[in-house]
């Protein structure tokens, strides 16, 4: 964690942030004060609307300064599921304090007389993240205020068209935690991952800009573009990986000597 700084509020560490910001926050925004080996933000925010508006003038701070706009979603800031917010933060700030965050993502399957399907997205080429990539058929970060569930229903109307008696058929497989460096920060996830078993008929139609496409690609093909390419939004390879893993697609034969190379047998 050379590259990033501890990000403490009332005490706790919540986050991090790049060493460059924990050196210009305190001194560009008055917000925050050096704390132990990182920056906390001051003491004086006790409250929840305080520390929530407090972070939201950094994020405007940092917004400005390089040049992004605000997503306008706000995010719960806790150290895990099921807490307490201590504070909210618009999403676009979520990497630049590297605080846990969440998210769904749904594999939409089919099932075929030659094996196993899956619908994959193509993202839109306006999206703030991962223009252009490869897509989960559902995927959203987890704003305030919904649980998991409504979050998935919200998500699979929107980006899909699935109305919410079928999306309430998904079964959560797995949680998954990931922390990445990205260009933006620090992402610090973890992916509540559904399976969507869907009829054979069924086309997704997406309603909210997100997907330029949809394509339903046998499950080999898909393999295949996980691991020869970078095509996919990139914590999408983990979910797919998962799946292939708890399908039998990927065996414990796939070890390091023989990297994933029964794939394609």
């Amino acid at each position: 964690m050379g590259q990033f700084a501890p990000l403490f509020i009332d005490g706790r560490r919540f986050g991090y942030v790049t060493t460059k910001l924990a050196g210009l926050l305190p001194r560009e925004t008055r917000l925050f004060v050096p704390h132990a080996d990182g920056i906390a933000l001051d003491a004086k925010f006790n409250s929840y609307a305080a520390r929530s508006e407090a972070l939201m003038q950094a994020t405007k701070w940092i917004a400005a300064r390089y040049e992004k706009n605000l997503r306008n979603e706000k995010y719960a800031v806790v150290e895990k599921w099921g807490d307490t917010p201590i504070a909210e933060i618009d999403r676009v700030a979520v990497p630049w304090f590297g605080v846990r965050a969440w998210g769904v993502h749904v594999n939409g399957y089919v099932r075929k007389a030659d094996g196993i399907y899956l619908w994959v997205g193509t993202r839109a080429d306006d999206r703030p993240a991962d223009p252009g990539k490869l897509d989960n058929l559902i995927g959203g970060g987890q704003p305030i205020g919904l649980s998991e569930r409504e979050n998935l229903c919200k998500e699979a109307k929107e980006e899909a068209g699935i109305e919410e008696a079928l999306a309430m058929t998904a079964k959560l497989a797995r949680t998954m935690d990931y922390r990445m460096q990205r260009s933006d920060g620090l992402r610090t996830d973890t992916l509540f991952i559904y399976d969507l078993e869907l009829p054979q008929d069924f086309v997704p139609q997406n309603t909210d800009g997100e997907v330029a496409r949809f394509d339903l690609m046998p499950l080999r093909e898909v393999a295949a573009i996980v691991r020869d390419t970078n095509k996919f939004k990139f914590n999408c390879n983990l979910v797919i990986i998962d799946f292939l893993m708890r399908h039998g697609f990927i065996t414990a034969q796939d070890d390091a000597h023989t990297p994933l190379a029964k794939w394609l047998e």
